[in-house]
């Protein structure tokens, strides 16, 4: 099982590859929302804010946030941690229901570029 180390590290990489990526990419993920990643068994969620094709992470929280944040992840840690090594086809893990994105129709429709 992932550590809570390990999955923020995960979230910094995941915002270094957002931040280095261009086109279409870069495009979808210049938005600028909250956003909350829950790792379900761990059961910790960080919270944080998408701006500028970037991640930033402000905090971590027992459980889930108090506030419903724009775009929300929900995944177990291994999942996360392979999810952005490369091992864990996002766009497969989503329709199968392992991997739960939540947000607004017009974020879905610009972040389905990123998978």
């Amino acid at each position: 099982m992932a550590t809570i180390e390990e999955c923020r590290s995960a979230l910094d990489k995941l915002s270094d590859s957002m931040a280095g990526a261009d086109g279409d990419v870069r495009s979808a993920a210049a938005l600028d929302r909250s956003l909350s990643c829950h790792v379900t068994d761990l059961d910790v969620t960080f919270v944080g804010r998408l701006r500028d094709g970037r991640i930033t992470v402000l905090d971590t929280v027992e459980g889930l946030p108090p506030e419903k944040a724009e775009i929300r992840l929900a995944m177990t840690g291994d999942d996360l941690v392979a999810m952005v090594d490369g091992e864990l086809n996002f766009a497969k893990a989503w329709g199968s229901g392992r991997i739960k994105l939540e947000a607004g129709l017009r974020d879905l429709l610009r972040l389905r570029k990123l998978l």
